[in-house]
């Protein structure tokens, strides 16, 4: 059969694939315990599409600009009015019941996903360790949609080119695509190995390590295309290989988690399970898995999944701002207003456009289609101004807040007497719960951090640089949040301070589990050079961290004792070289019992109290610090400043109407200045022990 003579017929069993897809999917995001593998769901979606879109383009091979269009208006006709209702719908729902802390990534995201470029977007940020601890999106879902258009515009172009190859060359058009196809599905595939295994968590969104995902779905439509009459099996192995098909994208579903390096080789096994099934184009007969995949609700369920794909995660975003954490109640409302949300879309907004817009020339639909995303792209930019506008204003409030606190400002509320001042039980607070998410130390915008896989040894300098007594601050984010405390100290004394930052990795003679080998052998090298580097020179090493990573080999609640060795490794080192230290106690994180300190204040600004959580959830057991104090010698001493971020039993958001956190761990800016006057007694003592008082 010639490809010209391939019949479009309809597919049950892969409308039943798209309603597998959408559960699965549905599942992961609604109920994410049951079913840690979920997300495999979104690979069923594409191997459907690369399949689906390779048939169509194949039966009729684009030949000229005009060919493009026409494919690419089809595609505009189906896929924006949807998503583009979507995107306006969810902006604006957002500024109505979002915390303010959100306004402005989602109106970034809904550009990015507008343009459809969210995936690069969101691999951008998945590196960003501060970012990666941002609350979702609710328009974070599009990054599927982004690379499947971006395939979209990509793949018709590669088929046009491989086809004139083949009519130039005289060489058969189905070998020369194939092998086209089949060396772009190759490279894909090796990008995505080496990619996952670099760096997994932006691997997973950018576009070249899923390509191959779709090709996948390609080359078996060109492989449909060119089967001779009568290719399928017998009903009984078709029925088989379904069966088997099904079979690997279930246990992908169950058996993967978000630790499961992804979408390197693994991918491979939803990917491929999924080509088997349509691929075996399973009867309805018998006991094949197509009777299953024919029923009318799964039918119905797949002739909607396009629309309940864009629909499920705004709802799952932004109802827990509405009706607080969800229940299973909550869980099942939205999943029927997803449905129903699915169902009118797709009734209403899908089949009209894609059957009105049929007779509208290709200049007016691409016209209609640029006009409708720059609303949407309008809607955010409006979004983005706002906000901008507002931090603005913020700014020149926090900025007379610092001037003129008061006695009661930030820590210095919390200064003995302990009814001196009035605790912060209501708004309004400085920064501002969205500016206190940006609050953040000097260290992020001078890019002082180490990444991954900490390969050198950054260092910045603040203070003096010509200073006769010289500071180093030494860990990872939570020793960098000392920073604005140490920079206040240091230019009332003149000194100089010296970091040696790391994003998440610690000072830690003790391997941690990271994503990569590399990362994890990184590390370890990076703590061992910077204790030698710090050693000597320094008339004070100022240290501090939060242990987020478990040892190897332990589950993480049992990795104290193995953190503890490693610690007493890199103290003793210190000690041997008769180095000045201070080790100062991890800080309170809100992250045990709450996702994000300024996102909750803009949500209970009439009852802070709400934002508050238990010390003895908040304050971590530090490992450092038992290291330190088992030194025996004076040169190693320890602070612990927690009185000054918790009131007896309880740790507050708010105190001195400054917010502490600038998510759900690190101390904001403002707060680790005010911090300063009860740290500096300390600095200034061991600084004292290197003869420099």
């Amino acid at each position: 059969m010639s490809a010209t003579e391939v019949k479009r017929e309809f597919r049950a069993d892969i409308q039943g694939l798209r309603a597998l897809a959408v559960t699965l999917v549905l599942v992961f995001h609604l109920w994410p315990g049951s079913l840690r593998g979920g997300f495999v769901g979104v690979d069923v979606f594409f191997v459907i599409s690369g399949f689906l879109i390779t048939s169509h383009l194949y039966a009729r091979p684009p030949r000229t600009a005009q060919d493009l269009a026409g494919f690419w208006a089809r595609r505009v006709r189906r896929l924006l009015p949807a998503s583009l209702l979507v995107l306006a719908v969810t902006v604006l729902a957002s500024r109505l019941v979002a915390p303010e802390t959100q306004w402005g990534r989602t109106a970034t995201e809904a550009i990015a996903a507008a343009l459809y470029v969210e995936n690069w977007q969101l691999a951008g940020s998945s590196v960003d360790y501060l970012a990666a601890q941002d609350a979702p999106s609710p328009v974070q879902h599009f990054w599927s949609l982004s690379v499947e258009e971006q395939f979209y515009f990509v793949w018709p172009v590669l088929l046009l080119v491989l086809v004139a190859c083949s009519l130039r060359t005289r060489w058969r058009q189905g070998a020369v695509v194939a092998v086209g196809l089949a060396v772009v599905v190759l490279a894909s595939f090796v990008y995505s190995m080496v990619a996952t295994r670099a760096e997994p968590a932006s691997a997973y969104f950018v576009t070249p390590t899923r390509i191959w995902e779709l090709g996948v779905g390609a080359l078996l439509a060109v492989a449909v295309a060119h089967a001779p009459r009568g290719w399928h099996w017998l009903p009984w192995s078709r029925t088989t290989l379904a069966w088997l098909g099904l079979a690997a994208i279930a246990v992908s579903a169950v058996c993967y988690t978000g630790a499961t390096p992804f979408p390197g080789w693994q991918a491979a096994v939803p990917v491929l399970g999924t080509a088997a099934v349509i691929g075996a184009n399973a009867p309805l007969t018998g006991h094949s898995p197509g009777r299953v995949l024919a029923l009318a609700p799964v039918q119905f369920l797949g002739g909607i999944s396009y629309s309940v794909y864009l629909w499920h995660w705004p709802l799952v975003v932004l109802t827990p701002y509405v009706s607080g954490e969800p229940g299973w109640l909550d869980q099942v409302a939205i999943l029927v207003l997803t449905i129903a949300l699915g169902w009118l879309t797709k009734t209403f907004v899908e089949d009209r456009f894609r059957v009105a817009l049929t007779v509208v020339p290709l200049r007016r639909t691409f016209a209609l289609a640029a006009a409708t995303m720059v609303v949407v792209v309008g809607l955010g930019c409006t979004q983005v101004v706002e906000v901008g506008l507002r931090e603005r204003d913020a700014a020149a409030q926090l900025t007379s807040a610092i001037d003129n606190g008061g006695e009661c400002f930030g820590a210095a509320a919390l200064h003995p007497p302990a009814d001196r001042c009035p605790p912060s039980t209501r708004g309004p607070v400085s920064p501002s719960p969205a500016q206190a998410a940006d609050d953040k130390t000097d260290a992020y915008a001078r890019d002082c951090f180490e990444p991954a896989p900490f390969t050198g040894v950054r260092r910045c300098v603040y203070g003096n640089p010509d200073a006769d007594v010289s500071v180093a601050l030494v860990g990872n984010s939570h020793a960098g949040h000392w920073l604005p405390a140490l920079q206040t100290v240091a230019e009332r004394r003149g000194w100089k301070v010296t970091t040696f930052l790391a994003s998440e990795c610690s000072i830690n003679a003790a391997p941690v589990v990271w994503d990569t080998r590399a990362k994890q052998t990184g590390c370890l090298n990076w703590a061992e050079k910077v204790r030698a580097e710090t050693s000597e020179g320094y008339d004070l090493v100022v240290t501090s961290v939060r242990n987020g990573r478990a040892a190897v080999g332990v589950p993480f609640q049992q990795s104290y004792p193995r953190w503890l060795d490693g610690y007493r490794d890199v103290v003793k080192g210190w000690e041997d070289r008769r180095t000045n230290v201070l080790v100062i106690h991890d800080t309170a994180t809100p992250g045990a019992t709450m996702k994000s300190i300024p996102d909750c204040i803009a949500q209970h600004e009439d009852d802070l109290t709400a934002c508050a959580g238990p010390r003895s959830a908040w304050v971590p057991a530090d490992p450092l610090v038992q290291a330190a104090e088992e030194a025996d010698t004076a040169r190693i001493a320890t602070v612990d400043l927690n009185d000054y971020l918790c009131a007896g039993d309880a740790c507050a958001a708010v105190i001195g109407g400054v917010p502490v956190y600038s998510d759900a761990s690190h101390l904001t800016r403002t707060y680790a200045i005010t911090l300063a006057p009860y740290l500096e007694p300390e600095l200034t003592a061991g600084v004292a022990r290197a003869g420099r008082g």
